[in-house]
């Protein structure tokens, strides 16, 4: 079992929210990497961005509804030719995973959705111990606005400038390496537009929270190689030419990684 996190958080601005601050992330990766932890037998709970990049249909053209369909007639439409096995075949291996069981798919939007929905698979999955993974893509908000220094309604604009202190978001990955599931194989992102900065940082994501794996992006690259941090040292996976995606590679690494955890009882182990 794998819990994978996908898409940006939003922070509202107000408790009834207009105004926002948003995380951007097309949810690529948490997408593609679903599908490869399907192939790989996995069951896989999808927390994703709502609009984000969906299983199964990340190559339909944008507006797949508007784009794949056409008119045919009063009150009909029907798909139009040059779209149409790309379309069958997303249907078929969207509805068969979801009738198998095999995907659950969980959507949020708000920064506070996301964390509470984290907080429930992780306590519902912590019984699984070592058989479960959390693969945490998500591009989460570093600063937000609590609950308690909210204004209820819209901020007007006529007041002239605005000056708000964010505060920092609780680190839930703490709690959910230490508390709510300390037994699951947990890996972690960083993303840098500095790569001189990036295994740094990684490295220090990986320490502070004992994350199991940390996956390493170079904004540029990223979707042609990643470097994995883990306790034991560096690996960098990179796609061949035959491969369509850099998850191929990085879910292969990941799923023989946490299957050397399970095997040692639960130490860091580095399969090269």
């Amino acid at each position: 079992m794998v819990c994978i996190t996908s898409g940006g958080t939003t922070v509202p601005l107000e408790r009834k929210c207009v105004r926002f601050i948003d995380n951007f992330s097309s949810g690529h990766r948490g997408a593609a990497s679903t599908e490869c932890f399907m192939k790989a037998g996995y069951s896989v709970i999808f927390i994703n961005r709502r609009g984000t990049a969906q299983p199964f249909c990340r190559f339909l053209p944008e507006d797949p509804l508007l784009t794949c369909f056409e008119p045919a007639g009063d009150n009909l439409i029907q798909l139009i030719p040059s779209h149409a096995v790309a379309v069958q075949k997303a249907v078929t291996e969207y509805h068969s995973a979801l009738n198998s069981g095999h995907l659950l798919n969980l959507p949020y939007t708000t920064l506070f959705e996301y964390l509470e929905i984290l907080k429930i698979v992780s306590l519902s999955l912590r019984q699984l111990q070592r058989n479960c993974m959390f693969y945490l893509a998500a591009a989460v908000s570093d600063f937000y606005v609590p609950w308690q220094s909210m204004v209820e309604h819209k901020i007007q604009s006529g007041v002239g400038p605005m000056a708000m202190e964010l505060a920092q978001v609780p680190k839930m990955l703490m709690l959910l390496r230490h508390l709510w599931a300390p037994e699951a194989f947990c890996v972690s992102f960083k993303l840098e537009t500095d790569v001189k900065i990036l295994i740094k940082k990684a490295q220090a994501a990986r320490e502070k929270y004992g994350m199991h794996a940390v996956v390493a992006n170079e904004l540029e690259t990223r979707k042609q190689k990643v470097i994995v941090v883990t306790n034991e040292g560096q690996v960098l996976v990179e796609k061949d030419a035959s491969q369509a995606d850099v998850e191929i590679p990085l879910v292969d690494f990941l799923i023989a990684q946490q299957t050397s955890y399970i095997e040692a009882g639960g130490a860091n182990v580095l399969v090269v």
